[in-house]
């Protein structure tokens, strides 16, 4: 039975995956736990895949796997979380900027009760403008919208239970959003700060344009918290918001030609008394009479467009099961066969 799985995606970073492959089995050793370390090459151009072969034939427990192309941090995480076997599911980032030394800290809230321990950049080493101010912008939109409020989504360093991690499924760059993925089905989540470092080789994979993207699985983890069984509940709605529009201007349109034809407009009228001397003639007014209708077309077109997105739900959660990633190979350490 393996205690803990440590995960790492990996892209571009064969200068960086020595010392932390050396920093990981530093402290995972002196836990006294049984462990693994499972690092997913996201179809790296460098020597990374080989620098990885290296590391398994010079520490025990890591467990290699290498994408045919880069499809993204995403993948490659739900890759090794498809592939741990541990209790608890640690993830950092490659680049030697979170500091493997945090990890007892987050077992140790684990074992208190939490299902997800988020680490917290507090005293974050990265550029204000292009770094740290579009993260400090989407952190707080995501806690907002989620309800789940965090300081540091985008911090790799977290620990997940097995049971959380292994129920959810990861698109686009929801990575980030586990936090607020798990506690819709129930974790308790918790955010701890940590150690983070000015980045040593290489470069960032990561630039302002990520925020939109980011904004975009926003919208979809929106919809997946509150609709995804449901989601008649947006389209019918939004149907019924502009059936409501239709019918009020259609009884408008209705009561002005009726308060015309008897007579109502006018000084004798009882609407000339209220000030309404003069027949609007709304049920000749094109706007009046089409819009009503066109409206009313919106109404059921949206109606209909939940009930297919009902089926469609129906389809999705009972035979769902396509993969994100295509692996090429897989290895490990040779004292692990």
């Amino acid at each position: 039975m393996i205690d803990v799985s440590i995960v790492v995606a990996v892209y571009n970073e064969e200068e960086s995956l020595p010392p932390l492959v050396e920093q990981l089995h530093n402290v995972l050793s002196g836990l006294g736990k049984r462990y693994e370390i499972i690092l997913v090459d996201d179809g790296s151009k460098d020597r990374s895949w080989e620098v990885m072969l290296e590391q398994a034939g010079r520490y025990p427990c890591l467990r290699l796997i290498r994408f045919r192309r880069n499809f993204g941090q995403t993948p490659a995480l739900a890759a090794g979380f498809d592939a741990a076997e541990g209790e608890v599911v640690v993830t950092l980032d490659a680049d030697l900027q979170n500091d493997p030394a945090d990890i007892p800290m987050l077992l140790d809230h684990i074992a208190g009760g939490v299902d997800v321990v988020s680490g917290w950049r507090k005293d974050r080493q990265d550029r204000f403008l292009d770094r740290k101010l579009p993260s400090m912008l989407a952190n707080g939109l995501i806690s907002r919208i989620t309800g789940v409020h965090l300081h540091d989504y985008g911090c790799s360093l977290k620990a997940y239970r097995r049971d959380i991690i292994k129920n959810l499924k990861l698109y686009g760059e929801m990575h980030r959003f586990v936090p607020a993925l798990a506690s819709w089905v129930g974790g308790r989540i918790d955010e701890v700060p940590v150690r983070h470092h000015a980045r040593k080789f290489g470069k960032s994979k990561y630039g302002i344009s990520r925020t939109f993207r980011v904004v975009l699985d926003l919208m979809t983890v929106k919809f997946l918290l509150q609709y995804s069984t449901r989601p008649i509940q947006i389209f019918g709605k939004t149907g019924l918001r502009f059936g409501a529009v239709s019918l009020i201007m259609l009884v408008l349109v209705a009561f002005d030609w009726i308060a015309g034809t008897t007579g109502a407009y006018g000084a004798q009228g009882w609407l000339g008394g209220l000030g309404f001397t003069e027949h609007t003639y709304l049920h000749k007014r094109p706007f009046w009479v089409i819009t009503p209708w066109v409206f009313f077309g919106f109404c059921l077109q949206f109606i209909t467009l939940g009930l297919m997105a009902e089926l469609q739900t129906r389809t999705y959660h009972e035979s769902q099961n396509k993969p994100i990633y295509v692996i090429r190979e897989t290895a490990q350490s040779k004292r692990m066969e």
